[in-house]
């Protein structure tokens, strides 16, 4: 469950030098930040790594050669007018990517972000995280997918609203035209098996 931290506030710099000690691969409870916030994320489920797998490489095989990158997981974003950090389960840059500093592992300008929703994050990842990640101007698509069952999310900005759709049948495609790239549901959940 994401889960606030302890009361005690920390300047965005402080969350920073947390986070880099703590490193991607530190025992520690991987965290973000809202305006001076913490917000512990619990680690994710085998269909929820499935999912993020299965999306993660078919956008890498359809956007190679186009100037976009895909990153997944580990890669911090910052939302600098909501003093916001978050670690999406799966993004989308294009064009140059711009970091907060030089150290290269907080980006500004992503496309496309992508969650996929657990029981004790989903409120969070519709609300106020979705809240935040608008404030991005270079965000053009976010995409919630459930784990539990075949449902897919997609908000769209179209100029100062974000249109929305949803997938909900096997053989489905959502379409990502942001980045000119479609996501067969399919081959989203491939592998994942889903409880009765």
């Amino acid at each position: 469950m994401a889960t606030r931290g302890a009361q005690t506030y920390l300047t965005p710099e402080e969350y920073i030098t947390l986070e880099r000690k703590a490193g991607p691969n530190a025992d520690t409870v991987r965290s973000e930040y809202i305006n001076g916030e913490i917000i512990n994320m619990p680690g994710a489920s085998f269909p929820h790594n499935l999912i993020t797998m299965n999306i993660s490489a078919r956008l890498h095989a359809n956007l190679q050669g186009t100037g976009c990158a895909v990153f997944a997981n580990d890669m911090r974003i910052s939302i600098p007018t909501a003093k916001s950090y978050f670690y999406p389960d799966v993004g989308v840059v294009c064009e140059e990517p711009r970091f907060e500093d030089d150290i290269f592992d907080t980006l500004l300008n992503p496309i496309v972000v992508i969650e996929v929703l657990s029981p004790s994050t989903e409120v969070y990842d519709r609300g106020e995280k979705f809240a935040h990640y608008r404030q991005l101007p270079s965000l053009q698509e976010y995409v919630l997918v459930a784990q539990d069952q075949i449902f897919v999310e997609h908000y769209r900005r179209q100029e100062k609203q974000w249109i929305f759709t949803d997938f909900e049948k096997h053989n489905e495609i959502l379409p990502l035209p942001s980045i000119q790239c479609e996501l067969p549901l399919q081959e989203i959940y491939e592998r994942v098996t889903f409880p009765d």
